[in-house]
């Protein structure tokens, strides 16, 4: 059984669906809490429907724009899931391996690690994979092992796995023009780069990126690439701007659709910007792709991520997030879900790392826009899941405490927020981790603030909008348990930790 010659995958807590939910699978990127690894496992990133091959039903994203693009090229390739490799061991020549965090070095998995001290399920799944007996074996025939993805960067950090698995490649940034030429050589045997940066200079153009030819997991698809806003810490911003044309974002929703994947998240750095003028969102780019969505399949929406400032532009200019939510998505679900980028609230780190982030608007005036987007997207149930970076470069005690002031008038407002550990990236590539030595009193404060704002708000949603339908009853209990967990441990530790925080402070 088997004939690939080019075998694409990754692990288990990528290659899954998450019950068809996306924020569940975020649980991935911590280590089990409460309960044993295969039931974290189960909730996190449970096994996906496969056919004799082993090929899923739904795969990643960017495994399915690398397998278009080898098809298209010629090449005998299919993404497989990794329970199946074996099927594939006699006409295997080429493994390529995507991960979004290959060893957990990323936020926030690196958070949770330095937390807990204990190492999260993604990397324990990713090392299981490197040292299963199919992937043994194929490195025993010779066959050449492809890694990239978005943490196709942390491998730098991780030379003695490299070496110890028998990495040939590691393809950095945006694969389309490179990976044909690189498979290529590999199954004709000859010498391949240990390392290959594809810069910003080298990315693809819209003509050279494929549309996928099987079904992305929940439905993602891609809109844009690249994002205008500059962050200092974020490679993205590194990598020039690409709208998707929508007759390509429509053959993509109705491959979905031909696979039986109806619902659609549509994905860029920012949603909002399809289309743009410059960091200004325009009504009619938006209006088209929402309709497009609206009219292509009769599945539910949702949004990667969306800028705050935009959000706010959008709706005070043009209540385009009002009409968006109330002509198209509200009439068929309940709200809508995306992930944004709070960072901080400090004015002052604000203009320092990321001054284009509050544009059109004055970087002096982030916090107030912050606020004004999420009373916004409130109001039209669209519910964020929020970040917010700690250990930024430059930042002073002032900086977090203006942030933890700030959370406090976020509480009443439908959301998750959730504190990262600062993992060096994009301008700040060569500076140091944030690590749990240098946590301060400070930090301590905002990552309770923000447990409690996401306690108080997981539980509702969970109750009420999440997981609905009788097929969902176990998944839910078994996320209901492990919030009342984690309020409970909180609940534990809470006294003794206030204690320190106003020991230190006194200090």
């Amino acid at each position: 059984m088997g004939g690939y010659e080019v075998v694409i995958t990754t692990d288990r807590t990528m290659m899954s669906n998450h019950h068809g939910k996306e924020f569940i699978g975020f649980m991935a990127t911590g280590p089990p809490i409460g309960v044993p690894e295969r039931v974290w496992m189960w909730v996190a990133a449970p096994k996906i429907r496969v056919d004799s091959e082993g090929r899923p039903w739904q795969a990643p994203y960017g495994l399915r724009k690398i397998e278009a693009k080898l098809q298209e090229a010629g090449f005998k390739a299919a993404i497989i899931d990794p329970d199946h490799l074996h099927k594939h061991l006699d006409t295997m020549k080429v493994l390529l391996i995507g991960h979004h965090d290959f060893f957990a070095l990323g936020p926030p998995s690196s958070e949770w690690w330095m937390i807990t001290g204990k190492e999260p399920v993604n990397r324990r799944s990713f090392r299981r994979l490197m040292e299963s007996p199919a992937v043994r074996k194929a490195r025993e025939k010779g066959v050449r092992i492809i890694v990239g993805g978005p943490a196709a960067w942390q491998w730098l950090w991780e030379l003695e796995y490299w070496k110890k698995w028998g990495v040939d490649t590691v393809i950095d940034g945006e694969a389309e023009r490179v990976i044909v030429d690189v498979v290529d050589k590999a199954l004709k045997g000859e010498p391949l780069p240990d390392y290959i940066y594809v810069g910003p200079g080298e990315s693809p153009s819209i003509e050279e990126i494929p549309v996928i030819r099987g079904a992305s997991v929940n439905g993602l698809v891609e809109i844009m690439r690249g994002c205008p806003r500059g962050c200092k810490f974020c490679s993205v911003t590194l990598r020039p701007l690409r709208f998707i044309p929508l007759e390509k974002i429509k053959a993509e929703i109705e491959v979905n659709k031909r696979h039986g994947v109806r619902d659609v998240i549509y994905h860029s750095e920012d949603v909002l910007l399809y289309g743009a003028d410059g960091v200004k969102p325009r009504p009619e780019p938006l209006l088209k792709l929402h309709e497009l969505w609206y009219r292509a399949t009769d599945g539910t929406l949702a949004w990667s991520h969306a800028s705050l400032a935009a959000v706010k532009y959008a709706e005070e200019n043009y209540k385009l997030i009002s009409r968006i939510m109330g002509d198209y998505v509200l009439r068929r679900e309940r709200f809508l879900g995306v992930e944004v980028g709070i960072e901080t609230l400090s004015v002052n780190l604000a203009r320092k790392v990321m001054p284009a982030k509050a544009a059109p608007y004055p970087a002096e005036k982030w916090p107030e826009i912050v606020e004004d987007a999420f009373a916004i997207m409130h109001d039209n149930w669209i519910i964020p899941a929020g970040t917010i970076i700690l250990g930024l470069p430059g930042e002073t005690p002032d900086d977090v405490m203006k942030t933890a002031e700030g959370l406090d008038r976020l509480r009443p407002y439908r959301s998750l927020i959730v504190p990262m550990f600062f993992v060096p990236m994009g301008v700040f590539k060569n500076r140091d981790w944030f690590q749990r030595k240098l946590l301060k009193p400070e930090h301590l404060e905002v990552m309770l603030k923000t447990l409690e704002h996401s306690l108080y708000w997981a539980e509702e949603m969970i109750s009420k909008l999440y997981l609905r339908g009788v097929e969902y009853i176990p998944l839910k209990l078994g996320l209901k348990a492990v919030i009342a967990y984690i309020k409970w441990k909180t609940r534990r530790l809470m006294p003794k930790i206030k204690a320190r925080l106003e020991a230190a402070m006194r200090a």
